[in-house]
């Protein structure tokens, strides 16, 4: 299983059964991003929230791949209504799909479409595949039920963000890694506007000084799993 960082909060996941998990492919509009829509593929996209920086270019992916959605139930019902697939889940559930499991947790935030459409509760996923956990954020402030989320699933890997002002910044996203302990903490979600100007090996030094691996991805990594 292979796992790509196109910065911000969009990730790939390429599955051994060679199924491609997009996750709030931001690419357009997106300074930092190394590629544009038409040069990702997507069998599955999922939505952590509606905000325009996650939302992205999902509809133009999908138009191109026949991509199914995955997200919470309001936020599918807005897909469905544009004439996309989309697999209802919400928070707290799981379910089986073609390439692995995926639940939804909760995370703290907000969740509006670009045409102001309310969209549900924000969220953060675990995709399992291939005997590994991903647990991916979304955007969110510290919560204490990360450790508990951690102790009903091991996480390999937890994707999470630590540009300040709308999410977790790097001292909050160091201790929640400390209460979800990841085997291994990836940053996210810096560097893409001024406001979120954050500084991914400060986050890497001070997990790693709690005894927490980290690993940064540059734009457009892709790492074996």
């Amino acid at each position: 299983m292979k796992l790509k960082y196109f910065s911000h909060s969009a990730f790939q996941i390429t599955t051994g059964n060679g199924k491609k998990i997009l996750i709030d492919p931001f690419l357009s509009g997106n300074p930092t991003a190394p590629v544009k829509p038409d040069e990702v593929d997507a069998n599955y996209i999922i939505l952590t929230h509606a905000h325009g920086d996650h939302l992205g270019d999902a509809f133009s992916i999908a138009d191109r791949c026949g991509s199914m959605f995955i997200c919470v139930n309001e936020l599918a019902e807005y897909v469905k209504a544009k004439g996309y697939n989309a697999h209802n889940m919400h928070i707290g559930g799981g379910y089986d799909f073609d390439f692995g499991r995926v639940k939804f947790t909760i995370a703290h935030h907000g969740s509006m479409t670009p045409d102001n459409t309310y969209a549900g509760e924000p969220a953060g996923v675990i995709v399992s595949a291939d005997g590994k956990n991903i647990y991916h954020t979304g955007d969110t402030g510290l919560f204490y039920d990360m450790k508990l989320i951690g102790e009903m699933m091991p996480i390999d890997y937890m994707l999470l963000p630590i540009g300040d002002n709308f999410t977790m910044g790097i001292d909050d996203a160091v201790k929640a890694a400390e209460l979800t302990n990841p085997k291994t903490a990836i940053p996210m979600h810096y560097n893409t506007f001024p406001v979120i100007q954050a500084d991914p090996n400060e986050f890497k030094k001070k997990a790693e000084a709690k005894g927490i691996n980290c690993r940064v991805l540059e734009y457009g990594e892709e790492i074996m799993l």
